[in-house]
């Protein structure tokens, strides 16, 4: 049992690569979440889901396109969320690395979509990069209006943001970065995290993992993240894909109908 918790099959043809898809099946990967980062992709990747029983789908603006996306607010979100094959709102966040999209208007999107969340019951994937402070403050002032669900998804963040996600009931993601030789901080906070709030995920075809560096990421690469972070933390890779799964499952509840 294994699921990759956040990838991007409409990117570089994934969606469409039967051998890809065969080859994440064939290493165990019984479920996938396709995740859209721009309004135009929503139908495609919710398309996919209704295809492929093991994928399903999400509906979100990232934050580097916030700018031009300012017309989606909760009441779209909600609206296209009912879909049957769509199981989380995102990924939405804060991104101050790059900056693509004002500040400001990020954090405007961010609480939409946090909204629609705690509208629909459906988790929250957040995308958070150089920017701890302001995402830690949001999700908890908005949590303070009325609990939702949600996954901090491609954790690269201190231990301290960690601390500060697991209060609020969130979940956290790790990817293929953990595997690389210069995260060692991060492998710090995998290795203590408690099972029952940990998933994995590929985020491909980006961040293939060790020893798949270079390569376009794909959903079967989550099993040698898996297998890594199973040695990190001493535990067994089968006790710890089931785990996740099963967490997967939990976060996702939608996907269980």
């Amino acid at each position: 049992m294994l699921a990759d918790s956040h990838c991007h099959l409409n990117y570089k043809g994934l969606a469409e690569d039967q051998a890809a898809l065969a080859r994440a099946r064939d290493r165990g990967v019984t479920a996938m979440l396709n995740i859209s980062t721009r309004e135009n992709e929503w139908d495609a990747v919710i398309a996919t889901a209704e295809r492929e029983p093991d994928i399903w789908a999400t509906v979100g603006i990232h934050p580097h396109e916030a700018d031009a996306h300012p017309h989606i607010d909760t009441a779209k979100l909600i609206e296209r969320a009912a879909h049957p094959r769509v199981v989380g709102i995102g990924e939405s966040g804060l991104d101050y690395f790059y900056d693509h999209s004002d500040r400001a208007r990020q954090q405007a999107s961010f609480r939409a979509h946090i909204a629609a969340c705690r509208e629909t019951g459906l988790p929250l994937v957040v995308h958070t990069r150089e920017a701890e402070d302001d995402t830690a403050e949001i999700l908890a002032d908005e949590m303070g209006k009325g609990a939702y669900p949600g996954v901090i998804h491609c954790f690269t963040a201190s231990g301290d943001f960690a601390d500060k996600a697991l209060a609020l009931g969130f979940y956290i993601s790790i990817s293929g970065i953990v595997t690389f030789k210069n995260a060692r901080d991060l492998q710090q906070t995998a290795a203590r995290l408690p099972l029952d709030r940990l998933l994995i995920e590929t985020d491909a075809p980006f961040l293939a993992p060790v020893p798949h560096r270079g390569k376009t990421g794909e959903p079967s690469f989550v099993a040698d993240t898996a297998q890594f972070l199973a040695d990190l933390r001493g535990e067994s890779f089968e006790d710890l894909t089931r785990a996740t799964a099963e967490n997967f499952h939990r976060l996702f509840s939608k996907t269980r109908a």
